[in-house]
């Protein structure tokens, strides 16, 4: 039976234990992703426009509703001059000294024909929707890819520092074995120095790569809506990349994807009804209506038999503001050059795609050449550091050759670490530019 002051003192030792494990979080690229599209406020501040413009459509079907009006007014009037003779010395009438009358009136509209107005208006006003959804595509994919660069970046810092440790290790066997050559009276005292020297600058690196990677991080959990103390552990992104494409398989991806383009694709047919909205002035507009009228002038709120008036009326209006067809032809010109504007937006923005997705393309290729060249360079690193290592426990070759060599080669692996990155995240930046990084 364990004593209750030992288990007491196992459980405090667990705390804080368990606290740390909370604070640090496992994630992949894809999972990275999720949460930062799950937690984005710019992404919820898009669904809010669509809820808008989705409103402003309701809006607009509400219009081809007809209208329905209703009024009850009740008059008392009061009559000064009771008798009143007629012009010409006709008959003379009695007045009452006060009147009272109720009236009332009940209409219905509806609009037959305008035009086309409001067919127009529903329509262009369900393609600005249309325009709302892909600015909330366009907004996801540039959260997708600040995601992305982040993460990479918090990766390329955790390489660098794993190199680094790495360097201090062999750095620290390094002192180990100079110390025992100069109590052997093999090197000088200097060289064991010039080893602690390289110790405390290779320290430095890691005290600033630390320092990156702390700002980093505490940038990722802002992003993907963590707890600011959380430590992302990173599954390497470079995994799973796939194989490029060739660039015109890229830039029709582009023409099918790219959002900007989409929306000017629609603003195009917006600006259409916008001309056929203009053009309908000049056409005439046919409403139907009903009209109910109570006329009760007996004085009481409800009238004896027979005592008041209640006609039904129904027609129809017809009207044409036919001076529209010599003051609209400016206005409908106006509208289509508005048109061909966007036209032509369209045209600079399909150029300008083209260079972006060459530009990333090339970049791309660059830096999967990048990756060869270090890895061979690596290679030859790697055996200029056992030479130099080899000639430096027969003392034939200086600690400065010896750190040198050892410096190029630490120095190419953290190269090759950050271009795997690099090459990853060009990856994804030409994806980006297909206007579709998930792919």
């Amino acid at each position: 039976m364990i004593p209750k002051s030992i288990r007491l003192m196992l459980a405090a030792s667990l705390i804080p234990a368990a606290l740390f494990a909370q604070s640090s979080k496992e994630l992949n690229i894809n999972q990275a992703i999720e949460l930062g599209i799950a937690n984005s406020k710019n992404l919820k501040l898009s669904q809010n426009k669509i809820d808008q413009a989705v409103a402003k459509l309701e809006v607009v079907k509400d219009n081809a509703l007809p209208t329905g009006n209703a009024s009850f007014m009740y008059n008392h009037a009061e009559i000064p001059t009771s008798t009143f003779s007629l012009p010409g010395g006709g008959s003379t009438l009695q007045l009452p000294k006060r009147a009272d009358a109720f009236v009332g009136t009940a209409a219905v509209q509806e609009l037959v024909y305008g035009g086309g107005k409001l067919k127009y208006a529903k329509e262009s006003t369900k393609l600005l929707a249309e325009v709302a959804r892909l600015d909330a595509d366009k907004s996801k994919e540039e959260i997708t890819y600040a995601v992305i660069n982040t993460y990479y970046s918090l990766y390329k810092v955790l390489q660098s520092r794993k190199v680094v440790d790495q360097n201090l290790e062999s750095i620290a066997a390094q002192i180990k074995q100079a110390q025992r050559f100069f109590e052997q009276g093999i090197v000088t005292k200097n060289d064991v120095l010039r080893f602690q020297l390289q110790q405390a600058n290779v320290t430095l690196t890691q005290m600033d790569i630390e320092s990156n990677r702390k700002v980093i991080n505490y940038n990722l959990d802002i992003l993907l809506g963590l707890p600011e103390d959380t430590e992302v552990k990173i599954v390497d992104p470079t995994l799973g990349l796939k194989t490029p494409g060739s660039l015109n398989e890229y830039i029709g991806q582009a023409f099918a994807n790219r959002q900007e383009l989409k929306q000017l694709d629609i603003q195009n047919k917006v600006a259409d009804f916008n001309v056929k909205t203009v053009k309908a002035n000049t056409l005439p507009t046919v409403g139907v209506g009903a009209n109910l009228y109570y006329i009760n002038p007996s004085g009481n709120f409800i009238p004896p038999t027979n005592q008041y008036l209640m006609p039904v009326t129904i027609g129809a209006t017809v009207s044409w503001n036919f001076g529209n067809l010599w003051t609209n032809k400016n206005k409908v010109s106006q509208a289509k050059i508005e048109q061909s504007e966007i036209t032509i937006q369209k045209d600079i923005l399909s150029d300008q795609v083209k260079t972006d997705i060459n530009k990333n393309f090339q970049s791309y290729q660059v830096a999967m050449s990048k990756i060869q060249v270090l890895e061979t360079s690596i290679a030859q690193a790697t055996e200029n550091d056992k030479l130099l290592a080899s000639k430096y426990k027969n003392n034939v070759a200086s600690v400065t050759d010896r750190i040198d060599a050892e410096t190029l080669l630490y120095q190419a692996k953290i190269n090759l670490e950050i271009a795997k990155a690099d090459a990853g995240l060009a990856y994804y930046t030409l994806l980006k530019s297909t206007g579709k990084i998930t792919q």
